[in-house]
């Protein structure tokens, strides 16, 4: 009789498991699809910067309008998603990524760089919706023993994304041309591509079935779940460890095309948008090689000594020392690649029916990223880029005290 229990239970997995395949590869897909979105990002600063005649601190203001989204945005979100489910919560998500991305075509018309911030907005509000959906139901997919590691694959594809959006930057925008209009030719007509690409795999996932997971029954000590949500230090670490780490990353990347040709005169501008392709790809490569490594370290610690690394080489970018500097800053992208899924699987672990609201809270903190390129960027007007780079230290020593002792679940 117990052999037959246990061996029914074991098929019953092995099915249930079966059963997240599907779904878990459809939505790794979206991660892709938003890592798009950010690789272009960082070289729109410099391309408008020059084709629509405004400095860098105002530039910056694209990365407000795109993570001040997410700040806005992400409470909504996971409230739609208690309502009405992670699939409804993804599907409302790529529409609005749609419209952002058809709305560039006027804002080129218009030559408007408000246009182009209120565009970007829309779009990061389609952001703000996948990325509060995705990311906790990635965790909730399988064993929670191993939710870091599902996330972290997942996100690698996100890097995926992040590192083809400069190549297709570098190749697009930057022409030979003089003209205004050109110029910005480029930049609508990739956005119409994306818009319809995206427009594509709304249709796909209204038509597929995906499974609802009830967060409560994946939770291990069940009086986790009787706390309020606040109450859990291990969530609220987590909130403030994401805002200062998505500040460095989104600050590092917003400038780097900047401290590239400013540090080298031999760098042009393409060969920047280069560069910071192969700073994605480290990026990517780091988060492959960070989520085979959780199979022997745990995610915590490799948290704890990547944070380390990233304060050290951001030293070395200080001091500005030519290449050095510069293959320094482009070694940042590989250390914190895990970061971002390992701050959010560890603060959303065992908090079972408070995992959607906790998602939306966590996600809110990416407003770190609207708010620091922007300090960054008064800085480099005031002083220079190079010294700019002393903000992402201060964030990534909080990243590190979360790594060491932040992340504990508490009783």
């Amino acid at each position: 009789m117990a052999i037959t229990t246990i061996a029914t239970a074991r098929a019953a997995g092995d099915n249930e498991g079966k059963r997240y395949v599907f779904p878990l590869i459809l939505v790794t897909g979206l991660f892709l699809l938003w890592g798009l979105a950010y690789g272009l990002l960082d070289v729109l600063n410099k391309h408008f910067q020059e084709t629509l005649h405004i400095d860098k601190a105002r530039s910056t203001l694209l990365q407000m309008s795109y993570f001040g989204a997410y700040f806005l945005i992400a409470l909504p979100a996971g409230i739609f998603m208690n309502h009405f489910g992670y699939k409804k919560g993804i599907i409302t998500g790529l529409l609005l990524y749609t419209a952002g991305a058809f709305l560039f075509y006027p804002a080129a018309q218009n030559f408007s760089f408000n246009f182009f911030l209120a565009a970007m907005f829309i779009l990061a509000s389609g952001l703000a919706f996948l990325e509060t959906a995705a990311n906790p139901y990635v965790t909730v997919l399988g064993d929670p023993k191993t939710s870091e590691f599902r996330l972290n694959l997942a996100q690698s594809f996100n890097g995926v994304g992040s590192f083809i959006g400069p190549i297709i930057a570098a190749n697009v925008f930057f022409t030979s041309s003089t003209d205004m209009s050109s110029q910005l030719d480029s930049v609508k007509m990739v956005y119409l591509v994306i818009g319809g690409v995206v427009l594509t795999v709304a249709v796909i996932f209204w038509r597929t079935p995906l499974p609802e997971i009830k967060e409560d029954n994946m939770v291990k000590d069940v009086q986790q779940i009787k706390k309020p949500l606040f109450k859990h230090a291990h969530f609220t670490g987590a909130i403030l460890a994401q805002f200062f780490y998505v500040a460095a990353q989104v600050g590092i990347a917003a400038l780097f095309l900047n401290y590239c040709t400013e540090n080298n005169k031999a760098i042009s501008n393409a060969d920047g948008a280069y560069l910071l392709s192969v700073s994605l790809l480290l990026f990517t490569m780091g988060r492959f090689v960070g989520t085979a490594l959780m199979k022997k370290f745990a995610p915590n610690r490799l948290l704890f000594f990547f944070a380390l690394i990233n304060i050290l080489l951001c030293v070395i970018v200080i001091l500005n020392k030519s290449w050095l500097s510069v293959y320094s800053l482009m070694t940042i992208f590989f250390f914190e690649s895990i970061m971002f899924p390992t701050i959010f699987a560890l603060g959303v672990k065992d908090l079972g029916h408070h995992t959607k609201k906790a998602s939306s809270f966590i996600i809110m903190s990416i407003v770190g990223g609207a708010i620091m390129p922007y300090v960054m960027g008064l800085i480099a007007e005031s002083y220079s880029t190079a010294i700019s780079y002393s903000v992402p230290v201060l964030c990534f020593l909080v990243v590190a005290w979360y790594g060491w002792s932040g992340y504990r679940i508490k009783n």
